[in-house]
């Protein structure tokens, strides 16, 4: 973990008051910092969480950023919505102030082990697996990060015992400094964030950071599959690999359709291919992924392979949703980026229904046109980026533009006959329409069950009429 920090009497300001903010807000002031917490938004907008931070002394500054108030901190916490390139910060770091994300913060306090899972797609599923198979190995384990938990949220109930599995974005890896998980995993690399990161070789230059501060007996696991991460490895610590195509000296791999952990030249047969209950080849190298980590974690083999089959999967990531009249329906908001979209889709092979759309993060949608064309009958499009998606995927597939999710899912309802799927796949983000992926998920998912009733009466008309 970081050095120890003593926050007593320290002036911290905590830009940005999402879930992130606030937690870090009330950490620090707890700890006896002198805390300001600050966001572009006006004060209506948090209600009783700004009640809540002034009731344990924490001051507001709210409706716009005051640069006066940046430069004069001893610390500054950035949550991961904020652009680490605002001028305040920089003001910030010109006059030498150091500019953290809360995984930095919470680093300095974690007890115990650290594991640290970034990549483009699939970290939230990887996060969460191996959280799983660690809680089923007997392992004190805490799950938070990007997942959905701050991790200085977890530092309480962190222990000298405990293992922390922590989803760590490129917003967080963004401005850390010597934040080290002991075992950390790159999952891929794709273009994604566009919009936020200058470039595609800027992007993956922060992903990489979570290698940074790794020492030589900590571990880094990567996929060997993705030829942007296999020209990008780490030098100093003990390097890992994971392969669905090929024999690896050490990590995992598929060996005639069984899964085999390669550790210290010792081959560990963990379970088949064909008893992972996770659909698609992405979520197979997820699973590697996930053994390795967990057996350097100190997970028994039989462990390992018990978590995955009992692992439930996550919201919002190709979760079955309901069956109506023969059409089933699947929630992937959580497929943020074009990669994840694209990997989605090459999971199914009924004809599908796709439901693209959203805010645009800057990365074209042209890779989507061939698995479209292959797969799907129709997709509807939302949000602020259908007219670049609709563009883009010309020719390849027959589009329609719906608007909102509300109309898509009505649209989808009428054009989908038995034997199709229906699939929620963005390949954009959720803030044009919704607060967030899981908002939008849960959106998509009301309104699926809302359409049972309509199709009860559907068959009771034809019946009727019959």
């Amino acid at each position: 973990m970081g050095p120890a920090l003593d926050l007593k009497d320290k002036r911290v300001l905590v830009v940005g008051l999402a879930r992130t903010g606030i937690a870090a807000a009330r950490f620090c002031a707890a700890r006896g910092a002198r805390v300001t917490a600050t966001d572009d938004l006006p004060e209506e907008r948090f209600a009783a969480s700004a009640r809540s931070l002034r009731e344990v002394g924490v001051g507001l500054e709210l409706g716009g950023l005051r640069t006066g108030t940046f430069v004069n901190q001893d610390l500054i916490i950035v949550s991961p919505g904020v652009p680490a390139k605002i001028q305040p910060l920089v003001f910030a770091r010109e006059r030498r102030i150091p500019v953290w994300s809360e995984i930095e913060l919470a680093s300095h306090f974690l007890r115990g082990r650290l594991v640290g899972i970034t990549g483009s797609n699939g970290k939230t599923t990887t996060t969460a697996l191996i959280g799983h198979i660690l809680k089923t190995a007997e392992i004190n384990t805490l799950v938070g990060g990007n997942i959905g938990v701050p991790l200085i949220s977890l530092v309480d109930e962190s222990s000298g015992a405990s293992v922390t599995v922590a989803e760590v974005s490129s917003f967080q890896l963004e401005t850390i400094d010597s934040f080290r998980p002991e075992i950390a995993v790159l999952l891929n690399l794709t273009p994604d964030h566009l919009d936020r990161h200058e470039s595609f070789e800027e992007y993956a230059r922060i992903k990489l950071r979570i290698f940074e501060n790794q020492l030589e007996r900590d571990a880094a696991i990567l996929n060997a599959d993705d030829p942007e991460v296999a020209q990008r490895f780490p030098a100093r610590p003990k390097v890992y690999w994971f392969s669905r195509q090929k024999r690896v000296a050490s990590g995992a791999y598929l060996r005639d359709g069984q899964l085999i952990v390669r550790t210290d030249g010792t081959e560990e047969s963990i379970l088949r291919r064909d008893e992972i209950p996770l659909r698609g080849e992405h979520n197979v190298e997820n699973v590697l992924a996930a053994c390795i980590a967990a057996r350097l974690a100190g997970a028994a083999p039989h462990a390992i392979a018990l978590g995955v089959k009992t692992f439930p999967g996550v919201e919002h990531r190709i979760e079955f949703v309901a069956e109506i009249n023969g059409v089933r329906y699947y929630n992937d908001s959580k497929a943020t980026n074009v990669d994840a979209a694209l990997k989605a889709i090459e999971a199914f092979d009924t004809p599908l229904l796709v439901i693209l759309g959203g805010k645009d993060k800057g990365s074209p949608y042209t890779p989507l046109r061939d698995p479209l064309r292959a797969r799907t009958k129709l997709a509807l499009l939302i949000g602020a980026s259908s007219e670049k998606i609709a563009h883009d995927l010309d020719g390849a597939v027959a589009v329609e533009s719906a608007g909102t999710l509300e109309h898509a899912v009505h649209l989808a309802f009428e054009r989908a006959r038995p034997g199709d799927t229906v699939l929620l796949a963005p390949a954009c983000s959720s803030f044009d329409q919704f607060e967030n992926y899981e908002h939008r998920g849960r959106v998509f998912k009301e309104l699926v069950a809302g359409l049972a009733p309509q199709a009860a009466a559907l068959a009771s008309t034809k019946a009727n009429r019959a």
